[in-house]
């Protein structure tokens, strides 16, 4: 079964930068496609960022310009590197994978990345 596992969110004030890294149990070559979802208190879980097998990515229009979506194919583990965080990235940022092979997909349990001063 494959396992999700992110880290890096934490408390940062307005401006400030994180890096959150997913790590996944087995080969990422595995998967179509990886991506970086959010979810805000009382609102539905949107999509961040996406990259696909190729390479090819995508971002959010509230996003675009500040992050970056990148995956390290031999550490098995996808990064978003967040800059310019505004109190409105306040959130649980979830990876998100799906498998080549069967479509089928998979979560991490989330990390809290909180802007505020």
């Amino acid at each position: 079964q494959v396992q999700l596992v992110e880290s890096g969110g934490g408390l940062v004030q307005p401006g400030g930068s994180l890096r959150l890294s997913c790590a996944a149990s087995g080969s990422i070559y595995t998967f179509v496609a990886m991506a970086w979802h959010r979810q805000a208190p009382g609102k539905q879980r949107e999509l961040v960022s996406v990259i696909t097998w190729s390479g090819s990515t995508n971002y959010a229009d509230s996003v675009k310009g500040r992050f970056g979506i990148t995956r390290d194919n031999a550490r098995n583990t996808l990064y978003l590197q967040m800059n310019s965080l505004k109190p409105e990235d306040t959130a649980v940022y979830y990876c998100y994978a799906r498998r080549r092979t069967d479509n089928m997909e998979f979560w991490g349990h989330g990390t809290q990345v909180t802007v505020s001063s």
